[in-house]
């Protein structure tokens, strides 16, 4: 498991690749965290591109990460999200209180990115 990060007009953009499940959620999570707060970090998008597999500890990272930048009053937003990820988020709910966009693109102007 992977987490490539880069910053692009103050947005935090997050491109995790692989497998996201519970043997390597913590150490991404532990990684997201301390990159967020080190650049305090309001703006973030998740994008799942590069995700093969994903289980319920996933879901877990994406709701922690939200909660923590929304008491912040931050916003995030996710993109590129494969079929079946995108079955997973509506049946788990995700998408009723956070946005997901087709394209990284798309996600970042959601954000403020001209």
């Amino acid at each position: 498991m992977k987490a490539e990060m880069n910053v692009i007009d103050r947005i935090l953009i997050i491109r995790l690749q692989g497998e996201l499940d519970h043997h390597s959620v913590e150490s991404v999570r532990n990684n997201i965290e301390q990159t967020i707060a080190d650049g305090n970090h309001r703006k973030v998008v998740l994008s799942f591109k590069g995700i093969d597999f994903m289980d319920s500890s996933g879901l877990g990272l994406i709701l922690g990460r939200y909660r923590s930048i929304s008491q912040h009053d931050g916003q995030m937003v996710l993109c590129e999200v494969s079929e079946n990820l995108r079955k997973l988020f509506e049946v788990s709910g995700i998408l009723k209180i956070i946005s997901l966009y087709d394209t990284e693109a798309d996600a970042c102007r959601a954000l403020g990115r001209k």
